[in-house]
């Protein structure tokens, strides 16, 4: 090492530091574990659940759109509360609240009992993201601060593939041991497990040296977690709307679209195996073994590009990674909904599609934290990130509708398919949104947080 070249990042955090680290990281983690539960069992739940004749991908699309906008209020409760009283101790309550209403899940007896569950599920899995960010970013210095950040979103993927995994198992179960169509009760309930555990370590968290110090210092001279102020001040507002801006992009296309390759996946696997004479009674389990397959790949493809992200940003810049990232995922995911045909090609094409898809996350966790001051932090990542999903629990819906359009006169499920691709990729066109509102967002590669001094 050459005298004026700095460690590696992780050789710079002391034993505290890596606490709060590994902490924040596993909140997320089991946050994107129980994500993912719900896309892989939606389907599922939908056809034990619903009545005859109810169409399991129009609720199945209802119920994604009320669970994200149970997310979005809950990010803005959380995330106001994450500064007025203190990232830590939030980021256990909201832990608490999604991996308990997640085992709730699993007792729904009809639609309106699931979709309550998984409206207060997405309560706290909306607070936990602004909660850890802010928590890690006021932990760590600024060397460190993107690179964690960075992994911090990246390791998530270990939650979304440890979900495609159970799906896995899960279908392999059913085929021998299982009523078929009743694993998704087993897959949320243990989905709450894991997170109700991590909860206990994180109530040893301590909150961060600078918001204390911030805090005390402060006194009722500035107000900590106010929307008023976040909104009010014009060096705030300009950035709280660009950032959400961008997670709007983003959060459409990948609840509205990218999540929703399980459908794609199990007619693709549902026409392959009618082919291959697959026993009938057969084919669910083994459409739920695809999905988790899919699920696997698409999401070690996710964390490669959030870390592909996190490189780019810092060599190169914030806006110039962001717009690389927002072309990308428009391009793949159009291709991968167009000409996902095979089995085979599950398994390059949808891995490129998730490297796309979550790269632009990785770069909200290590941007929308540069934003924003000590005392609005948490409120205004929240804010970026979570009043971007009252717009986006439109996406689902209206990818809905928009495929009920297509699929207007359609009298053969090929039609019906082809219509849904087609919805599909109309609708990543959202992805060009971000790419129009980076030339009005401030670069901050290199600038150090923007504290009220």
């Amino acid at each position: 090492m050459t005298p004026n070249a700095l460690p590696p990042w992780y050789r710079t955090l002391n034993r505290a530091q890596w606490f709060v680290f590994a902490m924040a990281s596993l909140a997320w983690l089991f946050d994107c574990f129980d994500q993912q539960i719900f896309v892989i069992a939606r389907g599922s739940a939908m056809k034990s659940l619903l009545a005859a004749g109810q169409d399991p991908v129009e609720f199945g699309t209802l119920a994604t759109a009320i669970f994200v906008a149970g997310w979005a209020l809950g990010g803005l409760i959380f995330g106001s509360l994450g500064d007025r009283y203190g990232r830590a101790r939030m980021l256990a309550a909201a832990v608490f609240v999604y991996s308990f209403c997640t085992g709730l899940t699993a007792f729904s007896h009809n639609f309106a009992e699931f979709a309550i569950y998984r409206l207060i599920t997405g309560l706290g899995v909306g607070g936990v993201f602004g909660l850890a960010v802010a928590l890690v970013a006021d932990t760590l210095s600024d060397q460190a601060r993107p690179h964690a950040l960075g992994w911090l979103q990246a390791l998530s993927g270990v939650g979304n593939v440890g979900a495609g995994l159970l799906a896995i198992v899960a279908g392999n179960a059913e085929l021998g041991r299982f009523q078929p169509g009743n694993t998704w009760r087993i897959l949320f309930a243990i989905g709450a497990l894991p997170a109700l555990l991590s909860v206990v370590a994180q109530m040893r968290l301590r909150e961060p040296v600078k918001w204390q110090t911030a805090r005390n210092r402060s006194g009722n001279s500035v107000k900590f977690g106010s929307y008023a102020e976040l909104l009010g001040d014009p060096r705030w507002r300009g950035r709280a709307f660009i950032g959400v801006t961008l997670c709007i992009s983003a959060v459409i296309g990948l609840w509205g679209i990218g999540f929703f390759s399980p459908e794609l996946i199990r007619d693709v696997i549902g026409r392959a195996l009618r082919e291959e004479g697959v026993p009938l009674a057969r084919q669910p389990a083994d459409r739920d073994i695809w999905t988790g397959i899919a699920m696997v790949v698409q999401n070690i493809g996710a964390a490669g590009g959030v870390l592909f992200f996190t490189k780019m940003a810092a060599r190169f810049g914030r806006k110039p990674a962001f717009a690389g990232a927002f072309l990308a995922a428009m391009v793949a995911t159009i291709l991968t909904f167009q000409f996902l045909d095979r089995r085979s090609q599950i398994f390059w094409m949808i891995p490129i599609m998730g490297f796309c898809q979550l790269a632009p996350f990785g770069g909200f966790a290590i941007y929308l934290p540069e934003l924003f001051p000590i005392h609005l932090r948490s409120t205004g990542v929240s804010f970026c990130y979570n009043v971007g999903r009252f717009v986006a629990a439109a996406g689902p819906f209206f990818m809905g509708r928009l495929t009920t359009w297509f699929a207007h006169g359609a009298a053969t499920p090929e039609a019906k398919l082809m219509a849904f691709r087609n919805a599909c990729s109309w609708m990543s066109c959202i992805f060009l949104l971000g790419l129009l509102v980076l030339p009005f967002a401030p670069e901050t590669k290199g600038k150090p947080l923007p504290e009220d001094a």
